[in-house]
């Protein structure tokens, strides 16, 4: 084991598969002679070459084109969004073609590709540059969906995600990069579609994904000091999401709590509340909360992002309401 960050582990993910598969190659802005936007790249242009690192210009829709046309033709692409607010101009490729390939050429030949950057907030980026996209992509039948700030499984996730025959979007942290955690020597793989429990409970689930699971493990830490126990699940994979996970921890702790940074309405808090309440609805205690980002643009000043986004507080808040505790 070997502390790694984000960062690092993101790298070790491509350059293992670009060694393994000669067919994977990533391209996006700045991935080549700059290392990376975030230095996620660092250094493998020097050990890849230009023809399998390649800079493109400002053109999203471009690039993702030519990642989705190579990705027709038996390549595997990797394509590097600078953040996921700048791929709503690539949307037409990833949304309409392809998501669609398998199913529009009848399942004779499929769009092996990874759609991979940065989403949610980074500090004062103002509104359109802080947006969260997960439940975006997640809503589209064709693509999976994953959002991990974990070393160890954003590394087993990635690999996993370039082996797949689908085309899969990797929502990452721009905020997290540097974010540490243990991971194995050795290959590592993770199965898309699994959730991890970060912190083991009895008296309330709380789900998240992505940094929102380190603010709803420090609710936890605080939680404890009042007696209330926490569990607390990571999704880590919001399409194929694990139903199975939600649905047993509920039975266990009888409340659920839903931290998601994205806006509220039609997202993957009323997703994960839906699934809770359908296949656990005996079992719940309390109505399901969701504690989202504001549902506004937002903004640029400081107070602004604080009032925004969930945090510790009002994590322990939305908990205490279900427990019936004050």
């Amino acid at each position: 084991m070997a502390e790694t960050t984000l960062r690092d582990a993101l790298r070790d993910a491509m350059s293992e598969e670009m060694r393994r598969d000669e067919n994977v190659f990533l391209m996006g802005e700045e991935v080549a002679e700059y290392n990376g936007a975030y230095k996620v790249s660092k250094g493998m242009l020097d050990e890849f070459g230009a023809k399998r690192v390649i800079d493109t210009p400002i053109t999203e829709l471009g690039f993702a084109g030519i990642g989705v046309g190579a990705a027709m033709n038996g390549l595997r692409p990797i394509v590097e969004f600078m953040t996921w607010n700048f791929a709503v101009l690539a949307f037409d490729q990833i949304v309409n073609n392809a998501a669609k390939t398998l199913s529009q050429s009848a399942g004779h030949f499929g769009c092996p590709i990874v759609f991979r950057g940065p989403s949610g907030s980074a500090g004062q980026l103002a509104q359109q540059h802080s947006q969260t996209f997960e439940s975006w992509m997640a809503n589209t039948p064709g693509l999976k969906v994953i959002s991990c700030i974990d070393p160890a499984d954003a590394k087993g996730l990635l690999k996993s995600a370039i082996r797949d025959d689908n085309p899969i979007c990797v929502m990452e942290s721009e905020l997290l990069y540097g974010h540490t955690g243990e991971v194995p020597e050795g290959e590592i793989l993770v199965e898309i579609g699994k959730a991890a429990v970060r912190r083991e409970g009895t008296d309330v689930t709380i789900v998240s994904y992505n940094k929102m699971v380190l603010e709803a493990l420090k609710a936890a830490e605080e939680l404890a000091k009042d007696g209330i126990s926490a569990e607390v699940i990571d999704l880590r994979t919001i399409r194929p999401m694990d139903h199975a996970a939600i649905i047993d921890s509920v039975k266990k702790t009888n409340r659920l709590v839903v931290v998601d940074e994205a806006w509220p309405f039609a997202g993957v808090s009323a997703e994960v509340a839906y699934i809770a309440q359908k296949h656990a609805f005996d079992y719940l205690d309390a109505p399901v909360v969701r504690v989202n980002s504001k549902d506004v643009s937002l903004g640029y000043a400081p107070t602004f992002v604080e009032e925004f986004l969930p945090n510790p507080k009002k994590i322990i808040d939305a908990v205490k309401s279900v427990a019936y505790v004050s």
